[in-house]
């Protein structure tokens, strides 16, 4: 079947009856939340001098990465929503399943290079600087930008050869599982391949962090009480950040196998959630948290007031 006119509907959307209007309003609100936070901590970060350090750095490309990935779905459910439209082409489904895939890849190995830092920082003071550069930060990124995409990019190729035979899903959006499953054959190629993908970026960077904070709570046990009171105050926001992005992970990821079980309700806040609240969480989490972004903001809002 020629993939141009292939299009796929969405049936969820036709069930959701009153609660349509109450759904846009709530997910708008996220949304839109979602990228005021992030893009106002951004531009504290780009604004104030003295956080442009790789810790920094790096919280940057984090928020970007929750703003790819609220924007790759949150527009096209407000749109179903709002025109009644359940159908999208498969072209814009395979683009929706490579930004989604490079979102949650992205988190998942920039909370793996924050934990780096972390344990470089905690574990080797006398060494951060030469071991942390922000060339080297630089670099790392590049590296995980170029094998997410790469990967992403064979994915689509590989989901984009199928012929479908059914054009009807019980979902929010579109996913690599869920267009392999209305092939004509069956494949094992595409679940493989996504299970390969998804041991180097999910399952190895959880390993990396929970290997650096394994040495980093060695070490603190080892120092005074004051000492690990000031590594804990560092290290919270990104341990918050880590568990909260990985339950919402495990919840999509058992969503997709079991979502014919699972109520109509859960249905839509599990499809929701993995790209809504992380993105608006996350900054929110280091906002509060992180003294010299509070410090930060502060100073920004009294300069405000003043040149008002």
């Amino acid at each position: 079947m020629n993939s141009s006119i292939t299009t796929i509907t969405f049936t969820i959307y036709g069930a959701l009856g009153l609660y349509n209007s109450a759904l846009v309003i709530c997910i708008l609100v996220l949304y839109i939340s979602g990228l005021c936070v992030n893009f106002f901590l951004v531009l504290v970060i780009c604004v104030e001098s003295r956080l442009h350090r790789p810790m920094y750095v790096l919280l940057v490309n984090l928020s970007l990465s929750g703003v790819v990935g609220s924007s790759s779905v949150c527009p096209n459910i407000i749109k179903h929503l709002v025109v009644n439209r359940q159908e999208s082409s498969l072209e814009g489904c395979l683009t929706q399943v490579f930004f989604t895939n490079v979102y949650g890849g992205c988190i998942f190995c920039i909370l793996a290079l924050m934990a780096y830092e972390r344990f470089v920082s905690i574990c080797k003071p006398l060494g951060y600087h030469s071991i942390i550069t922000p060339a080297r930060v630089k670099l790392m990124l590049a590296v995980v930008y170029f094998i997410l995409s790469s990967s992403s990019i064979i994915q689509v190729y590989l989901t984009s050869r199928l012929t479908l035979c059914r054009h009807t899903v019980d979902k929010l959006l579109c996913d690599s599982l869920v267009i392999a499953k209305l092939s004509c054959k069956k494949t094992t190629l595409i679940g493989v391949y996504g299970l390969c993908c998804a041991v180097f970026v999910i399952v190895l960077p959880c390993f990396l962090v929970f290997l650096s904070y394994f040495h980093i709570f060695l070490v603190i046990l080892k120092t005074s009480k004051e000492s690990r009171r000031k590594a804990l105050r560092t290290c919270t926001p990104h341990l918050v950040t880590f568990i909260n992005f990985s339950v919402a992970s495990f919840c999509g990821v058992t969503y997709n196998r079991l979502s014919h079980e699972v109520p109509r309700a859960t249905n839509i806040f599990i499809s929701l959630n993995f790209f809504v609240i992380p993105p608006l969480l996350h900054p929110i989490i280091y906002g509060i948290k992180m003294q010299e972004i509070r410090q930060s903001i502060n100073r920004i809002m009294k300069w405000r007031i003043i040149q008002s």
